[in-house]
């Protein structure tokens, strides 16, 4: 498990998360069944698309790219991150100005609760109207191929998280 807790180092590891897709696209046929799945997670996203962005153009050159090289990397991920076994988690809403829409468009499965109806309708509008919320804490909606399943979901502490992590990161689990 690698944590960046920076702009910097956020971008650093999505520039190199691009290398290693382009590495892993290139392997032949069949050469990535022994190639281990990455997760990435991206937690509080929007704001870290907009800081990502905002990082580039404290540097950016006249010829650079507008586009922040670590957001256009995560793009590529989404893009073609499931056939190199690279998977992104986003938590926030990752629809801010930060990812092109076709780019939010390759999320599989949106997870949503504690929405407002216009947070509905900017991530799962092709699952229809608003549902009511539920005042039953841990519950979700689900939407994947356009349709929202009401969901409970998992709740932990803080604490009970950690040592979760920790027992799954040394094998417990």
């Amino acid at each position: 498990m690698t944590h960046r807790g920076s702009v910097a180092g956020i971008h650093d590891a999505l520039v190199g998360l691009a290398s290693e897709l382009q590495r892993r696209t290139n392997l032949p046929t069949g050469d990535l069944d022994g190639v281990p799945r990455l997760i990435v997670v991206l937690d509080q996203a929007d704001a870290t698309l907009r800081q990502l962005s905002r990082y580039w153009e404290t540097f950016r050159q006249k010829d650079d790219p507008k586009q922040s090289p670590g957001v256009a990397a995560l793009e590529d991920v989404l893009y073609a991150g499931r056939q190199a076994r690279i998977h992104v988690l986003c938590n926030g809403q990752a629809a801010g100005g930060g990812l092109s829409p076709a780019a939010r468009e390759q999320f599989a499965t949106v997870v949503l609760a504690r929405f407002t109806a216009n947070t509905w309708q900017r991530l799962a509008p092709m699952a229809g109207p608003v549902p009511k919320s539920s005042p039953l804490p841990g519950r979700a909606h689900v939407v994947q191929d356009g349709t929202a399943h009401p969901t409970q979901v998992l709740l932990m502490t803080d604490a009970e998280a950690a040592d979760w992590l920790a027992a799954t990161a040394a094998g417990d689990v």
